[in-house]
């Protein structure tokens, strides 16, 4: 008994030494992100690992794209992964929206990870095919209603952000149009400009483009409050438009294995919020169309909190609508 109190005693020391010796200068942070390279969460990810280097003493990091099954492949490979600080997991809305959409999941986004913070909010829009008759929310409502089930929405995949806006689109009207998803957002679109399907709700990051070369017709912002972006300050929010406190946005943040030490998940939130006042860092989220968060949601446990929030919101609407993804 005494021999195995000695194991436990040197063991424990040796994890806190080498979280006191975090970050060391000759390892290397591998940021995993469970999406493709190029997309939007991949541009996040290379621009936190930029602006986190200097506060984390200047340690090399590298984004590790391991995408797959609507981000589960990512999200689990960092749960297994060493509880060392050197692995970490950015990802978006999708640690929300997976427990909901997958009924069996090789992870539980509650319990196998350490919750570094939130980085920023980007919002959403709805829009149309350019020959779509209605002008304006209020018609488009007119219209849906009329058309119910013939209206094609189109999304970006099952289990997409786009794919939640859809549903919780149609939970709020009341009314089931027939879903057309894709893979990816730039087929849905280039089938949206052909009059293929009639409606898509995407993020700005994918959508502002076509809405300042006024190839799509804009209806509504998923934020409470319209937008600042030049090209789509004039878009009226879904909230103003009748549809009460309807809101969705794609938010990203940053997440450890379970087990990571206090010391270590402290360093990095640390760094996390020096790297979120970075003027370089704001200025590239804001040409994404994105917001850096700067409110409580960078404090791990508000970040824990808000998560298990849109865990509530989301699961009614997809058990309702049966659009599990599995």
């Amino acid at each position: 008994m005494k021999k195995l109190f000695a194991l436990a005693v040197i063991a424990a020391a040796a994890v806190g030494a080498h979280a006191q010796d975090f970050p060391g200068k000759d390892k290397i942070i591998t940021i995993v992100v469970p999406f493709a390279a190029g997309g939007p969460t991949d541009r996040v990810a290379r621009d936190l690992a930029e602006a986190i280097r200097k506060p984390l003493g200047g340690i090399s990091i590298v984004v590790d794209n391991a995408a797959g099954a609507g981000s589960t492949i990512g999200n689990a490979k960092v749960a297994r992964a060493r509880n060392d600080g050197y692995t970490l997991l950015l990802t978006h809305v999708g640690m929300a929206t997976t427990p909901v959409l997958f009924r069996k999941l090789p992870y539980n986004y509650e319990t196998d990870f350490e919750y570094l913070g939130m980085i920023n909010d980007v919002p959403m829009t709805l829009i149309g095919k350019p020959t779509l008759e209605a002008k304006n929310m209020a018609e488009l409502r007119d219209w849906i209603g009329k058309n119910g089930s013939k209206v094609n929405l189109g999304n970006a995949g099952v289990g997409s952000a786009s794919h939640l806006c859809g549903l919780l689109f149609q939970s709020e009207l009341k009314t089931e149009m027939t879903t057309v998803p894709y893979k990816g957002t730039a087929p849905a679109i280039a089938d949206l400009l052909g009059g293929q399907i009639d409606l898509l709700c995407d993020q700005t990051t994918n959508t502002t483009s076509q809405i300042e070369g006024k190839k799509v017709k804009p209806y509504a912002v998923t934020t409470l409050k319209r937008l600042t972006t030049p090209a789509l300050k004039d878009i009226p929010t879904l909230d103003e438009s009748g549809m009460k406190n309807f809101q969705v946005t794609i938010w990203h943040g940053l997440y450890a294995p379970k087990g990571t030490p206090p010391a270590v998940l402290k360093t990095i939130n640390d760094a996390l919020k020096v790297a979120l006042k970075d003027p370089e860092f704001i200025k590239k989220e804001e040409a994404l169309g994105a917001v850096v968060v700067t409110d409580k949601r960078v404090e791990p446990a508000e970040h824990k909190k808000f998560v298990q929030s849109e865990v509530a919101r989301f699961g009614p609407v997809v058990k309702a609508a049966g659009a599990y993804a599995d």
